[in-house]
């Protein structure tokens, strides 16, 4: 992987017009730092990026990435030991969350967020901040439902994210990272008591795990930052239905892409055991 590009060669502009969803090394590379575990050396990639570009909303949502998947690695909520445990999944972490990563996630969601919408109000169609937005808010929903474990708001978020995921959609059907949001959403909430699912719909949400997997796929598929995010859910997902083959495709195609990540191979090892527990013929 080339270095990151540093910020002191180049000029800081305000806005550098259509980013086009997917089309800054700098913020590739930070993510694959991100799938890497390695924090601080993304946020310098994300920092870098965001500074010569101040007017972006880009900048400020990949830095809160950042922060949101170094709590998730520090809370052990990307593995299968939250995810297969419905009191984890569905109640949140069991700890506390780390002020100073809550603190400065909350900042580069809010900075994200009023860039974005301060570009919206003069381009409501703009696909850049659209996308900022979109998963600003998902990666807020995300928190306050896993980290923080304040469901009723954390449902608000979801719609939230709902709908201006729909809307990125509308003007770039192409922008498959948008399914993650509406794809983890669909599934987690699908996977509440038959109870639950019936008294959130007065308030306008559903579940649907089957739905969710498909949105996660369409992400696994042909989303770009978010891609590798929406593989590992979706695994992860898989086991939890026990569709062991999905969930095994995932994961070795982590492992291959991401090498670093000793994490991955890890689930990738704890798969296959219990796959081949459940089914012998799995075995390979």
């Amino acid at each position: 992987m080339p270095p990151a590009v540093r910020a002191q060669s180049s000029p800081a502009v305000a806005t550098i017009g259509p980013i086009r969803l997917s089309s800054q090394p700098e913020i590739d590379a930070g993510f694959r730092l991100l799938y890497e575990l390695k924090f601080t050396e993304a946020r310098e990639a994300f920092k870098s990026w965001e500074n010569r570009h101040p007017g972006e909303a880009l900048g400020p949502a990949a830095e809160a990435a950042s922060y949101l998947f170094q709590e998730f690695d520090r809370q052990g909520v990307l593995t299968s030991e939250f995810f297969l445990d419905d009191n984890r999944l569905l109640g949140g972490i069991e700890g506390a969350p780390d002020p100073q990563l809550r603190n400065a996630f909350n900042g580069a969601v809010r900075k994200a967020q009023d860039l974005a919408r301060a570009r919206l109000k003069s381009d409501p169609k703009n696909a850049d901040a659209l996308f900022a937005l979109t998963i600003s808010t998902g990666m807020l929903a995300d928190y306050s439902s896993l980290i923080e474990k304040r469901q009723i708001e954390s449902l608000r978020l979801t719609r939230e994210a709902d709908t201006v995921a729909k809307n990125l959609l509308a003007v770039a059907p192409s922008a498959a990272d948008a399914y993650v949001a509406l794809g983890a959403a669909n599934y987690i909430l699908g996977c509440l008591p038959a109870y639950k699912r019936f008294l959130i719909r007065f308030g306008g949400f559903h579940g649907d795990r089957a739905v969710g997997m498909q949105q996660l796929g369409l992400t696994a598929a042909g989303g770009h930052y978010l891609r590798p995010y929406a593989k590992l859910t979706l695994g992860l997902a898989a086991m939890r239905e026990k569709q062991w083959d999905l969930a095994r495709k995932q994961f070795e195609e982590l492992t291959a892409e991401f090498p670093a990540n000793v994490k991955f191979a890890r689930e990738l090892a704890k798969l296959r055991a219990r796959a081949t527990l459940v089914s012998p013929e799995s075995r390979r």
